[in-house]
């Protein structure tokens, strides 16, 4: 029963014994922090999120939500970020010096009126949420000549909610998944919404297939990205299998899907594998999908790599990756992320369950 409780696996609710609305309800409450305003909204978000997706709300996986929560937000729809107004400013600059376009003509810019009466700048130093500051850039584009045509899909807040879910992640999600509520706006202003942000947070964190026999590694792929501890044990048995370096960051392709390191030191073992370069590019492109595991790629680069080394080597990895962004300070990694997480959520099932 132990080993059930603390498996990596998602329950879903096919096959199951049917529990009963409150039963659930009641294992959701009870992963919740003790002092929590609306408790009874968050328990209903997060049981209707469980229930669209189709995922058992389990003690392991329900204390994994509120893990994530807690680490991403401490139970804030939308978070305060202290000096938000100054690190945007910073940031603002620092894409424009990176594009070569002068500073004097972007505080120009930015000292314009906005439609409040307030200057743009004023605006973005008064911001103290994510979305104040979505809100700001949204007002600039509308109201700039030119601004929707050039800067609709450039909003730099990427990340929104309590479960700071990425938009991408959300669009690319509801592409499969029909969103189950209805909007009032676009997806991105969902995911400010606490229902919005916990259901793509919870499809996240568990509503995909890994081969994991511990949470740690889902939240370190929430961190890094789905599958990415996996990808890293695939990274580091191909450093095994031709004795070379490989940085096991989790990501097989780079983001335009070229040729990145791990693909061409795969290359070096092409004859060994006996898998053809073009196969060993398509195999790869199935990096972000449970189908990755399936390929002759995967499956033999593994059985190399264990014969060269000698012992069995895992299926999963936290992924090595340096947190970087204009609201970090200090040096974090995907480690650190996924060890806070992992604790919350050691404690939850300890305390609550």
């Amino acid at each position: 029963m132990l080993a059930i409780l603390l498996s990596g696996c998602v329950e879903r609710r096919a096959g199951l014994p049917a529990r009963s609305p409150d039963e659930d309800k009641a294992r959701i409450n009870r992963a919740l922090p003790a002092k929590l305003s609306d408790r009874e909204g968050w328990t209903d978000d997060i049981y209707s999120a469980f229930a669209q997706l189709g995922i058992e709300p389990t003690a392991p996986n329900t204390c994994a939500v509120a893990a994530v929560i807690a680490q991403e937000s401490s139970f804030a729809v939308n978070p305060f970020i202290p000096n938000l107004g100054a690190i945007a400013s910073r940031e603002i600059d620092r894409r424009a010096e990176h594009v070569y376009i002068p500073l004097s003509v972007v505080h120009g810019v930015l000292g314009w009126q906005s439609p409040d009466g307030r200057s743009w700048s004023e605006r973005i130093d008064a911001a103290r949420t994510e979305k104040d500051l979505s809100d700001v850039y949204e007002a600039f584009i509308a109201g700039v000549p030119m601004g929707r045509t050039l800067f609709e899909n450039r909003n730099p807040v990427r990340t929104r909610g309590p479960m700071q879910v990425n938009v991408a992640f959300a669009e690319q999600f509801a592409e499969t998944h029909q969103y189950p509520y209805p909007l009032s706006g676009t997806l991105g202003d969902e995911l400010f919404t606490r229902r919005g942000s916990i259901y793509f947070g919870v499809a996240h964190l568990l509503a995909y297939r890994a081969p994991y026999d511990s949470y740690l590694y889902r939240f370190a792929d929430y961190n890094a990205g789905q599958f990415s501890s996996r990808n890293a044990a695939f990274q580091r048995a191909v450093a095994i299998a031709s004795h070379r370096p490989l940085t096991a960051d989790g990501a097989l392709l780079p983001h335009d899907a070229s040729n990145g390191d791990t693909e061409l030191l795969i290359r070096t073992l092409s004859s060994r594998l006996s898998v053809s370069e073009t196969d060993i590019h398509a195999a790869l492109g199935k990096g972000r999908t449970e189908d990755f595991e399936g390929t002759a790629l995967y499956r033999r680069t593994f059985s190399l790599a264990e014969e060269a080394g000698g012992q069995s080597l895992p299926r999963a990895v936290v992924p090595s990756i340096e947190l970087t962004g204009p609201k970090l300070h200090r040096h974090l990694t995907t480690a650190w992320y996924a060890q806070r997480v992992d604790d919350r959520f050691q404690r939850c099932l300890q305390t609550n369950h």
